[in-house]
């Protein structure tokens, strides 16, 4: 809206921009886009279980402030590949929740769990990712694994398949400010809890 002064310019302005995304993949139709998006990309840089340009991933935390977290990471990791950025002033993001049921394994739990260190390295997800793709390759649909960024180290699911959410759209979705500094980033909604975290805590632990 900030690009149109009308809403019939708007809608154009929205048919542009999804005309030129990549085609949904089949059976992605059912799903709220919240949960669809990352399945539609197959970006050049990588993630934790995703190798550049292999299928989509979506990433859920358990606890909310395990997810505010892991994008607390991405808000900082920003400004610290930019240096002549300014701190970046709250912006809005949703968060949510979903219910998924899959094949699943826990790298949290033996003898997965003898791999701790690969699982876990905070900036080499070599490891991880011939994780995920051999995985793919014998059903396995969920990866759950321990978030590096939460400081209470809590768990997380890599969702491998769209197929494994139970309902097709998205609960509880709330708005979160974010505002990243170089020393730490905030996390806040328009009344109640915030979430603080520490810059040097997120990228070394």
């Amino acid at each position: 809206m900030r690009l149109a002064s009308t809403l019939s310019e708007q809608s154009m302005l929205e048919s542009i921009l999804e005309d030129s995304k990549p085609r949904m993949p089949a059976g992605l139709d059912r799903l709220h886009f919240l949960l669809a998006t990352p399945f539609r990309y197959r970006p050049h840089s990588g993630s934790r279980f995703r190798s550049p340009f292999e299928p989509g991933v979506w990433y859920g935390g358990e606890a909310l402030r395990t997810s505010l977290a892991e994008k607390s990471y991405w808000r900082l990791r920003f400004l610290l590949d930019s240096p002549g950025t300014p701190d970046l002033k709250p912006v809005p993001h949703t968060a949510f929740q979903a219910q998924i049921r899959g094949k699943s394994i826990d790298l949290r739990m033996l003898p997965l769990s003898e791999d701790k260190e690969r699982w876990t390295h905070r900036t080499d997800y070599s490891s991880t990712q011939v994780l995920a793709r051999s995985a793919r390759e014998t059903g396995v649909e969920i990866i759950r694994y321990e978030s590096v960024r939460d400081p209470e180290r809590a768990g997380c699911g890599a969702v491998l398949t769209p197929d494994v959410f139970v309902k097709p759209n998205p609960k509880a979705q709330e708005t979160w400010f974010i505002a990243a500094a170089r020393t730490t980033v905030l996390c806040a909604r328009r009344s109640g809890p915030t979430f603080e975290f520490d810059a040097d805590q997120l990228v070394n632990g």
